[in-house]
Protein backbone atom coordinates (compact mmCIF):
# COMPACT_ATOMS: atom_id res chain seq x y z
CA UNK A 1 0.00 0.00 0.00
CA UNK A 2 1.64 3.40 -1.07
CA UNK A 3 1.69 6.28 1.17
CA UNK A 4 -0.43 9.01 0.84
CA UNK A 5 0.85 12.48 0.99
CA UNK A 6 -0.83 15.01 3.63
CA UNK A 7 -4.23 17.26 3.01
CA UNK A 8 -2.03 20.39 2.96
CA UNK A 9 0.26 18.98 0.28
CA UNK A 10 -3.30 18.00 -1.82
CA UNK A 11 -4.77 21.17 -0.77
CA UNK A 12 -1.91 22.95 -2.48
CA UNK A 13 -2.80 25.04 -5.55
CA UNK A 14 -0.90 25.28 -8.72
CA UNK A 15 0.49 28.76 -10.14
CA UNK A 16 -1.35 29.88 -12.85
CA UNK A 17 1.54 32.01 -13.67
CA UNK A 18 3.09 28.97 -14.72
CA UNK A 19 0.78 25.71 -15.03
CA UNK A 20 0.86 26.54 -18.35
CA UNK A 21 4.40 26.12 -18.96
CA UNK A 22 4.31 22.66 -20.68
CA UNK A 23 1.39 23.87 -23.17
CA UNK A 24 4.27 26.94 -24.15
CA UNK A 25 7.11 24.35 -24.41
CA UNK A 26 5.34 22.16 -26.40
CA UNK A 27 4.35 25.16 -28.51
CA UNK A 28 8.03 26.05 -29.30
CA UNK A 29 9.15 22.87 -29.94
CA UNK A 30 6.18 23.18 -32.45
CA UNK A 31 8.44 26.35 -34.29
CA UNK A 32 6.02 28.95 -33.01
CA UNK A 33 7.36 31.87 -31.09
CA UNK A 34 5.47 32.30 -28.16
CA UNK A 35 5.45 36.47 -26.24
CA UNK A 36 5.57 35.54 -22.87
CA UNK A 37 2.81 38.46 -21.14
CA UNK A 38 2.20 35.30 -17.86
CA UNK A 39 5.13 36.43 -15.75
CA UNK A 40 6.46 39.47 -13.86
CA UNK A 41 9.95 39.01 -14.92
CA UNK A 42 11.08 42.63 -16.24
CA UNK A 43 13.70 43.02 -19.49
CA UNK A 44 15.34 45.78 -18.28
CA UNK A 45 19.42 45.28 -17.46
CA UNK A 46 19.72 45.05 -13.43
CA UNK A 47 22.19 47.70 -12.63
CA UNK A 48 25.71 46.93 -13.39
CA UNK A 49 26.79 48.71 -10.08
CA UNK A 50 25.00 45.70 -8.39
CA UNK A 51 26.10 42.59 -10.81
CA UNK A 52 29.77 44.35 -10.28
CA UNK A 53 29.65 43.40 -6.45
CA UNK A 54 30.06 39.95 -6.76
CA UNK A 55 33.47 40.64 -9.06
CA UNK A 56 34.53 42.12 -5.64
CA UNK A 57 33.94 39.33 -3.04
CA UNK A 58 37.74 38.55 -2.00
CA UNK A 59 35.99 35.38 0.26
CA UNK A 60 37.45 32.02 0.20
CA UNK A 61 34.73 30.49 1.76
CA UNK A 62 31.18 31.48 1.17
CA UNK A 63 30.07 31.50 4.74
CA UNK A 64 26.44 31.93 6.40
CA UNK A 65 25.22 35.26 7.11
CA UNK A 66 23.04 36.42 9.99
CA UNK A 67 19.55 35.36 10.03
CA UNK A 68 18.71 38.71 9.96
CA UNK A 69 20.62 39.88 7.30
CA UNK A 70 24.25 41.57 6.96
CA UNK A 71 24.73 45.05 7.92
CA UNK A 72 25.77 46.38 4.93
CA UNK A 73 22.63 44.69 3.10
CA UNK A 74 20.39 46.19 6.22
CA UNK A 75 22.07 49.63 5.80
CA UNK A 76 21.36 49.73 2.68
CA UNK A 77 17.93 48.51 2.67
CA UNK A 78 17.51 51.78 5.28
CA UNK A 79 19.38 53.78 3.10
CA UNK A 80 16.61 53.28 -0.05
CA UNK A 81 13.85 53.89 2.76
CA UNK A 82 15.47 57.56 3.78
CA UNK A 83 15.46 58.70 0.44
CA UNK A 84 11.97 57.69 -0.07
CA UNK A 85 11.49 59.58 3.86
CA UNK A 86 10.90 57.16 5.59
CA UNK A 87 13.46 56.18 8.65
CA UNK A 88 13.83 52.91 10.16
CA UNK A 89 15.52 52.36 13.63
CA UNK A 90 17.65 49.33 14.31
CA UNK A 91 15.73 46.09 14.34
CA UNK A 92 13.18 46.91 12.30
CA UNK A 93 14.24 45.32 8.91
CA UNK A 94 14.58 41.80 8.52
CA UNK A 95 16.01 40.64 5.32
CA UNK A 96 14.62 37.62 3.68
CA UNK A 97 15.09 35.55 0.64
CA UNK A 98 12.62 36.75 -1.85
CA UNK A 99 8.87 38.87 -0.69
CA UNK A 100 7.52 35.36 -0.88
CA UNK A 101 9.43 34.67 2.11
CA UNK A 102 8.60 38.08 3.74
CA UNK A 103 5.19 37.27 2.86
CA UNK A 104 4.98 33.77 4.45
CA UNK A 105 6.89 34.96 7.60
CA UNK A 106 4.25 37.78 7.81
CA UNK A 107 1.19 35.40 7.53
CA UNK A 108 2.39 33.10 10.08
CA UNK A 109 3.35 35.55 12.61
CA UNK A 110 0.18 36.69 12.06
CA UNK A 111 -2.85 33.98 11.92
CA UNK A 112 -2.70 30.41 13.60
CA UNK A 113 -3.89 26.99 11.54
CA UNK A 114 -7.45 27.91 11.15
CA UNK A 115 -7.79 31.39 11.63
CA UNK A 116 -8.40 34.06 8.51
CA UNK A 117 -6.76 37.07 6.51
CA UNK A 118 -9.09 39.27 4.89
CA UNK A 119 -7.51 39.93 1.40
CA UNK A 120 -8.28 42.15 -1.67
CA UNK A 121 -9.26 39.83 -4.55
CA UNK A 122 -8.08 39.48 -7.12
CA UNK A 123 -5.22 39.01 -5.75
CA UNK A 124 -1.25 37.67 -6.25
CA UNK A 125 -1.64 34.03 -6.68
CA UNK A 126 0.90 33.02 -4.49
CA UNK A 127 -1.01 34.39 -1.26
CA UNK A 128 -2.88 31.44 -1.45
CA UNK A 129 0.62 29.04 -1.36
CA UNK A 130 1.67 31.11 1.52
CA UNK A 131 -1.64 30.38 3.39
CA UNK A 132 -1.93 27.10 2.55
CA UNK A 133 1.69 26.51 4.25
CA UNK A 134 0.60 27.46 7.19
CA UNK A 135 -3.21 26.01 6.96
CA UNK A 136 -4.63 29.45 7.37
CA UNK A 137 -8.40 30.58 5.42
CA UNK A 138 -8.15 33.68 2.93
CA UNK A 139 -11.29 35.76 3.11
CA UNK A 140 -11.88 37.40 -0.35
CA UNK A 141 -13.15 41.24 0.07
CA UNK A 142 -14.39 41.40 -4.00
CA UNK A 143 -13.05 44.36 -6.09
CA UNK A 144 -14.60 45.12 -9.23
CA UNK A 145 -12.85 45.82 -12.73
CA UNK A 146 -15.54 48.78 -13.18
CA UNK A 147 -14.14 50.50 -10.65
CA UNK A 148 -10.47 49.98 -11.62
CA UNK A 149 -10.63 47.35 -8.87
CA UNK A 150 -10.12 49.96 -6.18
CA UNK A 151 -11.07 48.70 -2.87
CA UNK A 152 -14.47 48.54 -1.95
CA UNK A 153 -16.77 50.23 0.67
CA UNK A 154 -16.23 49.94 4.03
CA UNK A 155 -19.37 47.45 4.46
CA UNK A 156 -17.50 45.31 2.66
CA UNK A 157 -14.97 44.74 5.07
CA UNK A 158 -17.39 44.27 8.17
CA UNK A 159 -19.49 42.18 6.40
CA UNK A 160 -16.35 39.69 5.77
CA UNK A 161 -15.02 40.18 9.34
CA UNK A 162 -15.61 37.14 11.49
CA UNK A 163 -13.84 36.27 15.00
CA UNK A 164 -11.13 34.40 13.21
CA UNK A 165 -10.22 37.34 11.43
CA UNK A 166 -6.59 38.37 12.47
CA UNK A 167 -5.22 40.38 9.44
CA UNK A 168 -5.52 42.81 6.13
CA UNK A 169 -3.81 41.93 3.36
CA UNK A 170 -3.21 44.23 0.26
CA UNK A 171 -0.68 44.71 -2.43
CA UNK A 172 0.04 48.61 -3.42
CA UNK A 173 0.45 49.16 -6.16
CA UNK A 174 -1.39 45.87 -7.32
CA UNK A 175 -0.38 42.68 -8.50
CA UNK A 176 -2.17 41.60 -10.83
CA UNK A 177 -4.40 45.08 -11.44
CA UNK A 178 -2.13 47.47 -11.65
CA UNK A 179 -4.78 49.62 -9.43
CA UNK A 180 -2.75 52.35 -6.59
CA UNK A 181 -4.70 52.38 -3.85
CA UNK A 182 -5.55 56.56 -2.46
CA UNK A 183 -4.16 58.01 0.44
CA UNK A 184 -8.05 57.93 1.75
CA UNK A 185 -8.19 54.27 0.66
CA UNK A 186 -5.50 53.42 3.08
CA UNK A 187 -6.60 55.44 5.47
CA UNK A 188 -10.19 53.34 5.79
CA UNK A 189 -7.84 49.74 5.73
CA UNK A 190 -5.89 51.27 8.73
CA UNK A 191 -8.92 52.39 10.58
CA UNK A 192 -10.18 49.10 10.10
CA UNK A 193 -7.47 47.27 11.64
CA UNK A 194 -6.98 50.00 14.51
CA UNK A 195 -11.00 49.13 15.26
CA UNK A 196 -11.16 45.62 15.24
CA UNK A 197 -6.83 45.10 16.47
CA UNK A 198 -6.08 43.67 13.55
CA UNK A 199 -2.44 43.45 11.54
CA UNK A 200 -2.07 45.02 8.31
CA UNK A 201 0.12 43.16 5.75
CA UNK A 202 1.08 45.21 2.97
CA UNK A 203 2.84 44.41 0.11
CA UNK A 204 4.80 47.06 -1.49
CA UNK A 205 7.07 45.54 -3.79
CA UNK A 206 5.77 47.89 -7.10
CA UNK A 207 5.93 51.14 -4.89
CA UNK A 208 8.10 52.73 -7.59
CA UNK A 209 5.65 51.66 -10.34
CA UNK A 210 3.08 54.41 -10.43
CA UNK A 211 2.33 56.92 -13.63
CA UNK A 212 1.19 59.78 -14.85
CA UNK A 213 2.63 61.45 -11.44
CA UNK A 214 0.10 59.51 -9.17
CA UNK A 215 2.13 59.22 -5.83
CA UNK A 216 2.29 55.52 -3.74
CA UNK A 217 1.79 56.40 -0.17
CA UNK A 218 3.63 53.39 2.14
CA UNK A 219 1.61 52.04 5.04
CA UNK A 220 4.82 52.86 6.87
CA UNK A 221 3.97 56.16 6.55
CA UNK A 222 0.27 56.43 7.94
CA UNK A 223 -0.20 58.21 11.37
CA UNK A 224 -0.67 56.19 14.46
CA UNK A 225 -0.62 52.53 12.75
CA UNK A 226 3.11 51.57 13.79
CA UNK A 227 1.66 48.80 16.18
CA UNK A 228 0.12 46.61 13.81
CA UNK A 229 1.49 47.74 9.91
CA UNK A 230 4.08 45.03 8.33
CA UNK A 231 5.25 45.83 5.08
CA UNK A 232 6.71 42.98 2.57
CA UNK A 233 9.31 44.44 0.05
CA UNK A 234 11.86 43.53 -2.29
CA UNK A 235 14.48 44.01 -4.70
CA UNK A 236 13.04 41.67 -7.79
CA UNK A 237 11.03 44.44 -9.75
CA UNK A 238 12.68 47.80 -8.79
CA UNK A 239 15.93 46.67 -9.33
CA UNK A 240 15.05 44.05 -12.58
CA UNK A 241 16.81 41.59 -10.22
CA UNK A 242 14.40 38.53 -9.57
CA UNK A 243 16.89 36.26 -9.75
CA UNK A 244 18.56 37.08 -6.80
CA UNK A 245 15.52 35.97 -4.53
CA UNK A 246 15.83 39.18 -1.92
CA UNK A 247 13.26 41.09 -0.24
CA UNK A 248 12.59 42.76 3.58
CA UNK A 249 10.36 42.37 6.20
CA UNK A 250 9.53 45.64 8.18
CA UNK A 251 7.47 46.64 11.12
CA UNK A 252 7.26 48.63 14.30
CA UNK A 253 5.98 45.40 15.93
CA UNK A 254 8.83 44.35 18.14
CA UNK A 255 6.53 41.08 18.82
CA UNK A 256 6.07 40.20 15.38
CA UNK A 257 9.70 41.62 14.65
CA UNK A 258 11.04 39.04 16.88
CA UNK A 259 8.66 35.97 16.34
CA UNK A 260 9.49 36.51 12.01
CA UNK A 261 13.43 36.63 13.11
CA UNK A 262 12.91 33.22 14.70
CA UNK A 263 11.53 32.07 11.81
CA UNK A 264 14.51 33.23 9.96
CA UNK A 265 16.83 31.51 12.01
CA UNK A 266 15.24 28.03 11.34
CA UNK A 267 16.32 29.00 7.73
CA UNK A 268 19.88 30.18 8.50
CA UNK A 269 20.29 33.03 6.31
CA UNK A 270 18.93 34.87 3.26
CA UNK A 271 21.56 34.21 0.53
CA UNK A 272 24.77 35.50 1.17
CA UNK A 273 25.59 36.63 -2.40
CA UNK A 274 22.50 38.25 -3.10
CA UNK A 275 22.99 40.69 -0.14
CA UNK A 276 26.33 41.22 -1.55
CA UNK A 277 24.20 42.06 -4.78
CA UNK A 278 22.14 44.68 -2.87
CA UNK A 279 24.67 46.79 -0.89
CA UNK A 280 24.86 47.81 -4.75
CA UNK A 281 21.74 49.74 -3.94
CA UNK A 282 23.46 52.73 -2.60
CA UNK A 283 25.54 53.49 -5.91
CA UNK A 284 22.92 53.35 -8.15
CA UNK A 285 22.61 56.29 -10.70
CA UNK A 286 19.86 58.84 -9.49
CA UNK A 287 18.15 58.26 -12.79
CA UNK A 288 17.73 54.80 -12.70
CA UNK A 289 14.28 54.67 -11.38
CA UNK A 290 12.79 57.61 -13.22
CA UNK A 291 13.90 55.99 -16.54
CA UNK A 292 12.67 52.44 -16.05
CA UNK A 293 9.58 53.82 -14.56
CA UNK A 294 8.94 55.65 -18.20
CA UNK A 295 9.64 52.97 -19.95
CA UNK A 296 7.20 51.08 -18.29
CA UNK A 297 4.64 53.80 -18.16
CA UNK A 298 4.63 53.50 -22.14
CA UNK A 299 4.61 50.29 -22.33
CA UNK A 300 0.84 50.38 -20.90
CA UNK A 301 -0.24 53.03 -23.11
CA UNK A 302 0.94 50.94 -26.22
CA UNK A 303 -0.86 47.87 -24.77
CA UNK A 304 -4.20 49.41 -22.48
CA UNK A 305 -4.72 51.03 -26.23
CA UNK A 306 -4.08 48.05 -28.09
CA UNK A 307 -6.25 46.00 -26.28
CA UNK A 308 -9.16 48.78 -25.93
CA UNK A 309 -8.82 48.60 -29.80
CA UNK A 310 -9.79 44.74 -29.66
CA UNK A 311 -13.82 43.93 -30.01
CA UNK A 312 -15.32 42.81 -26.45
CA UNK A 313 -12.32 43.34 -24.40
CA UNK A 314 -13.09 45.59 -21.22
CA UNK A 315 -10.53 47.33 -18.89
CA UNK A 316 -10.18 50.46 -16.99
CA UNK A 317 -6.42 52.17 -17.23
CA UNK A 318 -3.82 50.84 -14.30
CA UNK A 319 -2.17 53.19 -12.52
CA UNK A 320 0.95 51.55 -11.09
CA UNK A 321 3.26 48.24 -11.14
CA UNK A 322 3.15 46.26 -14.14
CA UNK A 323 0.36 44.64 -15.06
CA UNK A 324 -3.31 44.58 -16.58
CA UNK A 325 -6.54 42.32 -15.87
CA UNK A 326 -8.57 42.76 -18.83
CA UNK A 327 -12.00 40.93 -19.36
CA UNK A 328 -12.26 39.02 -22.63
CA UNK A 329 -14.69 38.11 -24.47
CA UNK A 330 -14.52 34.11 -23.67
CA UNK A 331 -16.58 31.68 -21.43
CA UNK A 332 -13.30 30.21 -19.90
CA UNK A 333 -10.11 31.77 -19.52
CA UNK A 334 -8.24 29.33 -19.05
CA UNK A 335 -9.47 27.44 -21.73
CA UNK A 336 -8.81 29.88 -23.87
CA UNK A 337 -5.50 30.63 -22.81
CA UNK A 338 -4.34 27.09 -22.89
CA UNK A 339 -5.65 26.93 -26.38
CA UNK A 340 -3.84 29.86 -27.84
CA UNK A 341 -0.68 27.97 -26.72
CA UNK A 342 -1.83 24.42 -28.14
CA UNK A 343 -4.14 24.78 -31.01
CA UNK A 344 -2.76 28.48 -31.94
CA UNK A 345 -0.74 30.57 -34.03
CA UNK A 346 -0.76 33.80 -36.16
CA UNK A 347 2.76 34.80 -38.34
CA UNK A 348 4.00 32.29 -36.32
CA UNK A 349 3.50 33.54 -33.05
CA UNK A 350 1.24 32.66 -29.88
CA UNK A 351 0.43 34.70 -26.99
CA UNK A 352 0.96 33.75 -23.12
CA UNK A 353 -1.74 34.95 -20.55
CA UNK A 354 -2.31 33.95 -16.73
CA UNK A 355 -5.89 32.76 -16.39
CA UNK A 356 -7.55 34.96 -13.94
CA UNK A 357 -9.23 32.40 -11.81
CA UNK A 358 -6.52 31.44 -9.92
CA UNK A 359 -6.61 35.42 -8.76
CA UNK A 360 -9.12 34.78 -6.95
CA UNK A 361 -10.28 33.10 -3.69
CA UNK A 362 -14.53 33.07 -4.82
CA UNK A 363 -14.82 29.90 -6.63
CA UNK A 364 -16.23 31.25 -10.52
CA UNK A 365 -14.85 34.66 -10.82
CA UNK A 366 -12.26 35.99 -12.87
CA UNK A 367 -13.92 33.35 -15.60
CA UNK A 368 -13.28 35.50 -18.31
CA UNK A 369 -10.22 37.46 -17.33
CA UNK A 370 -6.82 37.37 -17.63
CA UNK A 371 -3.53 38.62 -16.30
CA UNK A 372 -1.42 40.60 -18.53
CA UNK A 373 2.25 41.36 -17.79
CA UNK A 374 3.77 44.03 -19.89
CA UNK A 375 7.24 43.20 -19.57
CA UNK A 376 8.28 43.07 -23.34
CA UNK A 377 9.14 45.91 -25.45
CA UNK A 378 6.89 48.29 -27.33
CA UNK A 379 7.15 46.30 -30.59
CA UNK A 380 6.37 42.90 -29.02
CA UNK A 381 3.89 44.41 -27.51
CA UNK A 382 2.27 45.61 -30.39
CA UNK A 383 2.51 42.21 -31.80
CA UNK A 384 1.05 40.32 -29.17
CA UNK A 385 -1.97 42.77 -28.98
CA UNK A 386 -2.69 41.35 -32.74
CA UNK A 387 -1.81 37.94 -32.40
CA UNK A 388 -4.68 38.14 -29.53
CA UNK A 389 -7.09 39.85 -31.72
CA UNK A 390 -6.99 37.35 -34.62
CA UNK A 391 -6.98 34.36 -31.71
CA UNK A 392 -10.14 35.80 -30.16
CA UNK A 393 -11.37 36.10 -33.50
CA UNK A 394 -11.07 32.67 -33.86
CA UNK A 395 -11.96 31.24 -30.60
CA UNK A 396 -15.62 33.21 -31.04
CA UNK A 397 -17.15 30.18 -33.29
CA UNK A 398 -15.43 27.56 -31.00
CA UNK A 399 -16.60 28.91 -27.52
CA UNK A 400 -20.30 29.52 -29.08
CA UNK A 401 -19.68 25.79 -29.72
CA UNK A 402 -19.12 25.30 -25.96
Amino acid sequence: MVAKISQRAARMPPSPIRKLAPFAESAKRRGVHVYHLNIGQPDIETPAVMRDRLLGIKDRVLAYTPSGGTDKCIAAFEYYYRSIGITLRPGELLVTTGGSEACMFAFMACADPGDELLVVEPFYSNYSTFAALGDIRLAPVVSRGEDGFHLPPIETWHAALTERTRAVVICNPNNPTGTVYTRSELEMVAAFCRTHSLFLICDEVYREFSYAGGEVHSALMLPQAEPFVIVVDSVSKRYSACGIRLGCLITRNREIQAACLRMAQGRLSAPGLAQVLAEGIEHLSPDFSSTMISEFERRRDVLYEGLCSIDGVFLRKPEGAFYLMPRLPVRDSEAFCQWMLSEFEYEGATVMMAPAPGFYATPGLGRNEVRIAYVLNEHDLRKSVEVLRHGLAAYASLDDKV
